[in-house]
């Protein structure tokens, strides 16, 4: 992997240039209290460096002359190790991960200015360290200070998110291979679930047998907290509480994905808990299917990014349309958004180092084209929510349809002559959910 990681810092030194960039290490975060959530290390950080300590900082100065990529990190102390585990340290820094130079993480204030004095410009995104932030500002500031007398130093300062976003964007073997075991052993685990999940159970208790697959299995545990949502909970798009008993006639939603290598997986899929949908259920579910299956034919290089939520959405109006939940001609209901009632989602997102992945959708009124590497979800649904009140010019909605809420999801890579869908080999027609 070091190799991989070297090749990644490469990549964007050469869209720098004869600029200096700078990544945070994510900060620890409390649950209560003295207690600490377990450590995750900030995207970018990671992508770059592989590198899984608190407290650190990584510079790519590829103008300079002998240290192009540098490490600040927390140095050796046995004694606090003892209680929080073991830092690599500096020397680690250039041992385990390639640094050209390291320094401890005190030393900041003091070695940066040397990556930065003769830098065009600072990549850096301002997140939500305020204090680093600040830092970041000051340094740069001082170095303003100074340019009429030396001509030289970073005269601006560019979200580092315009670089590494896109090479982000394309998956390489190595990420893809992370992406497919996490595949596999969501897909374990949502095939347990539908074998698994009954009448009298409780929705904790089906989120509990998933995400102790997702360990057995060597995953890092759950990549969002996952969504196991019966009845008119599954109407509830992020609904976690996962504290209901499953009741006979139930849709049951899951929307649980693995992490494993940093990497992410993120599936749903939506079945009845008695064995057999009702009539109600089959429609709707056979309208969102028919979505899904369209969407995913619209993943193929060259295609818009919205391309799948177009066909998606187009399926779903018709459906709603021929259920008499909405009524009109069905270009003007697109067009006015009428569907967004029972459809208030868009159908996909990027997926990689982050569930919601990092790469643009659009630039201005152009949107971002498919390309080989991308790996995108297909998710679309329906809710028929309770309460909801239908626009002045559409009927009211049937009580029968009330409660049921439906969502698909793969993931799908774009491919050379179009997709791979890694999610593939989990469950959704209708005669394997039944039983």
């Amino acid at each position: 992997m070091q190799t991989e990681y070297r090749q990644r810092r490469e990549q964007l030194m050469a869209k720098i240039g004869s600029s200096t960039a700078i990544f945070r290490s994510a900060p620890t975060a409390v649950m209560h209290n003295d207690v600490e959530y377990v450590y995750r290390q900030d995207s970018d950080f990671f992508y770059l460096t592989g590198f899984n300590e608190a407290q650190a900082v990584a510079v790519l100065a590829p103008h300079h002359p002998e240290h192009q990529f540098i490490l600040f990190v927390q140095p050796k102390d046995p004694e606090k190790e003892v209680w929080n585990g073991y830092r690599c340290g500096v020397e680690g820094a250039k041992e385990l991960y390639g640094a050209d130079a390291a320094y401890s993480i005190a030393e900041l204030d003091e070695k940066l200015p040397q990556y930065l004095e003769k830098a065009a410009c600072i990549y850096y995104h301002l997140g939500r360290d305020h204090h680093f932030n600040n830092k970041i500002l000051q340094h740069y500031q001082k170095l303003l200070l100074s340019y009429p007398r030396r001509g030289t130093g970073p005269t601006s300062i560019v979200d580092a998110g315009t670089v590494i976003n896109n090479l982000r964007l394309y998956k390489s073997k190595t990420e893809l291979d992370l992406i497919r075991q996490a595949v596999e052993i969501a897909a374990e685990a949502h095939d347990h679930a539908l074998k698994n999940a009954t009448p009298g159970r409780y929705e904790y208790e089906i989120q509990a047998e998933i995400e102790h697959i997702f360990r057995l299995r060597g995953g890092m545990g759950p990549a969002y907290p996952s969504i196991v949502a019966s009845g008119a909970n599954a109407c509830v798009l992020h609904y976690i509480e996962n504290k209901c008993k499953m009741q006979e006639h139930d849709l049951l939603l899951i929307d649980a994905g693995c992490a494993y290598g940093y990497y992410n997986s993120d599936i749903t899929r939506t079945f009845p808990v008695s064995g057999k949908f009702t009539p109600e259920q089959k429609v709707l579910y056979e309208i969102v299917l028919a979505a899904q299956k369209q969407a995913i034919a619209e993943v193929k290089p060259g295609n818009s990014f919205h391309a799948p939520h177009n066909a998606a959405v187009r399926i779903l109006t018709e459906g709603l349309v021929e259920l008499g939940l909405l009524k009109g001609e069905i270009d003007k209901l697109i067009a006015e958004e009428k569907y967004k009632p029972f459809y208030m989602h868009r159908t996909s997102h990027w997926l990689g180092l982050d569930v919601h992945d990092v790469g643009v959708y659009q630039y201005g009124e152009n949107p971002q084209i498919l390309q080989p590497g991308q790996v995108l979800t297909i998710e679309p649904g329906l809710y028929i929510v309770p309460n909801t009140k239908p626009a002045e010019d559409q009927p009211e909605i049937d009580p029968r349809w009330v409660g049921i809420g439906i969502r698909i999801e793969d993931d799908v890579l774009v491919t050379q002559d179009g997709n791979e869908v890694l999610t593939a080999k989990v469950p959704k027609e209708i005669k394997d959910l039944e039983r």
